[in-house]
């Protein structure tokens, strides 16, 4: 039985790891190397890898928070890192979390016992201060997260290292715009730090070059009537149509909606190499590049003393700094390599998380997926599973079924061509929650709320679908989920109404507008989902693979 559980790092997915092993009366104890909470999120000047200053969060608040905690309802739609970091405190206070957590701890070692195949448990190594400590775990829960090692590939740019003057630095280092005041700066690489590093140096350079290799589609933060892109269109009804319309279709209709905002094509970014791999959140970088302070250009073919040589045969003189917005891998130094040799590809991890070829799947790694919503819910939601699994409430299949169900998926990613483009695959928000909550017992019974609670029902269905989604019933009931999801929308106009205004004709909620156009889709959408898809209706029947977007972004996504 296990009770004693090892969590690696202090992040949004260690906090929830910790409260999770407390949920199901385990003992959990936190290792973070720094002094604080937050991982990531917690901007430092010091030398190691956190946000930059400027930072805004992609996801919107009702999108990302913590299930059973939402955020106050004057927290903006999006917020800066400090306000994020705020919230990681206001949650760790409200559950005592912190007394669980032993700061300036490095993790050296985590292997097997000799008697792992019996009693499942692992040795952990550490270092406080100097001194070395050695405590035997039941399990390990890995929340380190995957931009642990910067992606540097200066051999992919000839003359990068031996022939430019100019300076040369990763996105990782970079902390804000203040020594790029007046200098001519390529950025390499359109993901979105790339897209904000360059917009921000932008206001103060002389001249940001934008290098993609192949392009990106870019959507803003705000939706139609200024609500949050990822509310209005992370919905079940939204999914439900992705799932039946056919592909070719709603990939027509998605780069007709991407080119609405602006044509990609005229501002050089529509994707071309990768065209189903590529989109990032940006509000400002089409203004940038109308107004000539970003200039997008193609991959850079080589380097000379001061100049980039691009793969059209174009030249830029005189470039002073080079910032490579390239990525991150993720690396597990502390594991024991027979271990480690299997988490080196998140493919390999039975559903991104167990590996499948322990005798004991007492090791978890969580926080490695790419989704298409929040990843923050998504590893939440994990970490809820793979503490049941560990106290024994939850059950995973037999070690064949798992490394069965590990090389299908493998053998599908290299059918489509993307075996080399992992690290690129953004999964559905949607379809990979409502996997893991069936594994977990927890996903919403879509059918049984229209007959017991239609108003909640119409909200969870043609509303976004939030993490509190995932606490009306099962394991982890929270009594406050039905009504954080009845006034989610008030807590999204809350801080944009800082000026009270007369207008008797503005609704004050969507759902009154979902009620009126929405019910007679749903009954033709229910009628057909009912012929076609009782997976939907019924949480309890097994789920196939999860699938893969076709366009960058997941069916549920956006």
């Amino acid at each position: 039985m296990v009770q004693r559980v090892a969590i690696i790092g202090a992040g949004s997915s260690g906090l929830a790891s910790i409260k999770c092993c407390l949920d199901e009366g385990l003992e959990p104890t936190c290792f973070e190397q720094s002094h604080d909470i937050g991982g990531l999120w917690r901007f430092t000047e010091a030398e190691r890898i956190s946000v930059y200053r400027s930072v805004i969060t992609n996801t919107s608040k009702e999108m990302m928070c913590f299930s059973d905690f939402p955020f106050p309802e004057d927290f903006p739609n999006y917020m800066k890192h400090s306000r994020l970091l705020e919230y990681f405190r206001m949650y760790a206070e409200h559950f005592s979390l912190l007394r669980y957590i032993r700061f300036k701890t490095t993790v050296h070692s985590v292997k097997k016992r000799p008697d792992f195949s019996t009693t499942g448990q692992w040795d952990v190594v550490t270092e406080t201060d100097g001194t070395v400590e050695s405590a035997i775990f039941d399990a390990v829960m890995v929340c380190s997260g995957h931009y642990a090692k910067p992606h540097l590939p200066l051999d992919s740019f000839p003359g990068i290292e031996n022939r430019f003057r100019g300076q040369y630095l990763h996105s990782w280092e970079y902390k804000d715009s203040a020594n790029f005041q007046g200098k001519r700066v390529l950025v390499l690489g359109v993901g979105n730090s790339g897209g904000d590093i360059a917009v921000e140096i932008s206001r103060v350079a002389a001249q940001v070059f934008l290098s993609t290799r192949s392009g990106t589609w870019v959507i803003s933060r705000i939706s139609d009537h200024g609500f949050p892109l990822d509310m209005m269109h992370t919905t079940r009804f939204y999914n439900c149509l992705e799932n039946f319309l056919p592909s070719a279709l709603m990939r027509l209709l998605r780069m007709k909606k991407f080119n609405t905002w602006f044509d990609h094509a005229n501002y050089g970014l529509i994707p071309q190499k990768s065209p189903n791999l590529s989109l990032i959140v940006n509000d400002e970088l089409p203004s940038c590049i109308l107004c000539g302070a970003v200039v997008v250009k193609p991959n850079v073919k080589e380097f000379t003393e001061s100049s980039a040589v691009f793969e059209d045969e174009t030249i830029e003189e005189n470039i002073d700094v080079v910032v490579f917005a390239t990525g991150y891998t993720f690396s597990f130094p502390f594991l024991e390599e027979s271990v480690r040799n299997i988490c080196r590809r998140k493919y390999a991890l039975y559903k991104y998380i167990f590996p499948p070829t322990l005798e004991k799947p007492t090791l978890v790694v969580l926080g490695l997926i790419q989704l298409s919503g929040s990843i923050m819910a998504g590893t939440e939601l994990q970490a809820r599973w793979a503490t049941r699994v560990f106290k024994g409430l939850n059950q995973l299949p037999t070690a064949s079924r798992l490394m069965a169900e590990v090389a299908k998926k493998q053998q599908h990613l290299i059918k489509q061509g993307l075996s080399n483009k992992e690290n690129k695959i953004i999964l559905s928000y949607i379809g990979y929650m409502d996997e893991i909550a069936s594994c977990v017992g927890v996903k919403p019974n879509i059918l049984l709320l229209f007959l017991k609670d239609p108003k909640l029902a119409l909200e969870v269905f043609f509303g976004p679908c939030t993490p509190c989604q995932y606490r009306l019933a099962g394991p982890g009931k929270w009594v406050g989920a039905r009504n954080t999801i009845l006034t989610q929308w008030h807590r999204t106009l809350k801080p944009l109404r800082t000026r009270v205004i007369d207008d008797s004709s503005n609704h004050s909620s969507v759902f009154h507008l979902l009620t009126i156009l929405g019910l007679p889709a749903l009954l033709c959408a229910g009628l057909f989902i009912c012929k076609y898809s009782p997976q939907l209706w019924f949480p309890g029947v097994r789920l196939g693979a999860i699938p893969i977007c076709k366009m960058g972004f997941m069916k549920g996504g956006l």
